[in-house]
């Protein structure tokens, strides 16, 4: 039997057989894992309340067949305690948790700066700090970086030529200059391309004063350009409380589609 231990945060748990629980969670070390946890269901489970999503924990586990086995567990941080309460903050704290499962796929694939960027964007959630969708936008943009996905914001995608440019293309990678624009860009506000720039670098200055237009505009793209590249829907994004506005948050992408008319709004962890 192999032991090993790990911090991590629970990013989902599924149901097994009557008693058990499939944990998955993204870890400093060793990226993201599936792990048993036995008995965790049951009423007099030992650490089943500790391993729930939202959960920053440090536990020790033993390498199984097929999925590792969950032996102790200590809470390190209850972010859940701060989010369940408040609807904004829990759905943009769901979607920093479906998003970092979608761009981690591989299992055991080190990704400690999504980890870092996970622990951060959720404390920052719970402690109230931020405007919550900024927080989102600004991990999304993160993340997406992190994945090598990020978006072209002060220069053409395709050519490399300074901008900033006013049009911008999801398949192409972002902006393009008026050479490189495909059919079917989109032409952000100004404003928009800035406070995505101001999220992506951390200038919560800027992104604060941000009007609510370029927020919701930003966050469209933001939400275009990740579900592009993970070539699925993230559904926590469709449940995310945008402030001032009852709009729905853009359909899942299909590919090959026009789908740069999205929206706006940026976030990621604070410092």
């Amino acid at each position: 039997m192999s032991l090993y231990r790990d911090t991590g945060v629970v990013l989902r748990v599924q149901k097994l057989g009557e008693a058990d629980r499939i944990i998955t969670l993204l870890t400093r070390r060793h990226g993201k894992i599936r792990a048993v946890g036995k008995g965790v269901r049951r009423t007099m489970s030992r650490f089943g309340a500790r391993l729930e999503p939202f959960g920053h924990v440090d536990l020790q586990l033993y390498t199984g067949r097929t999925l590792d086995v969950v032996t102790q567990v200590q809470t390190l941080d209850a972010f859940g305690a701060g989010l369940v309460d408040d609807y904004e903050r829990y759905t943009a704290a769901s979607a920093v948790l479906e998003a970092a499962d979608r761009l981690t796929p591989e299992e055991r694939t080190p990704a400690m700066r999504i980890y870092l960027l996970v622990v951060g964007a959720l404390r920052t959630l719970a402690n109230g700090e931020r405007e919550p969708t900024l927080v989102l936008d600004a991990f999304l943009l993160r993340a997406m970086t992190q994945a090598g996905w990020a978006p072209a914001l002060l220069e053409c995608a395709r050519c490399g030529e300074p901008g900033p440019h006013r049009a911008f293309n999801v398949p192409a990678g972002g902006s393009v200059c008026p050479t490189c624009r495909p059919p079917g860009s989109v032409s952000p506000a100004p404003e928009t391309l800035e406070l995505l720039s101001a999220l992506l670098h951390g200038d919560w200055a800027d992104a604060e004063a941000a009007s609510a237009a370029s927020r919701r505009e930003g966050a469209g793209l933001v939400a275009a350009h990740v579900q592009w590249h993970v070539e699925r829907q993230l559904r926590s994004l469709a449940l995310v409380d945008r402030p001032g506005d009852d709009a729905p948050w853009p359909a899942e992408p299909e590919r090959g589609a026009d789908i740069a008319s999205a929206g706006a709004d940026p976030s990621p962890v604070a410092h």
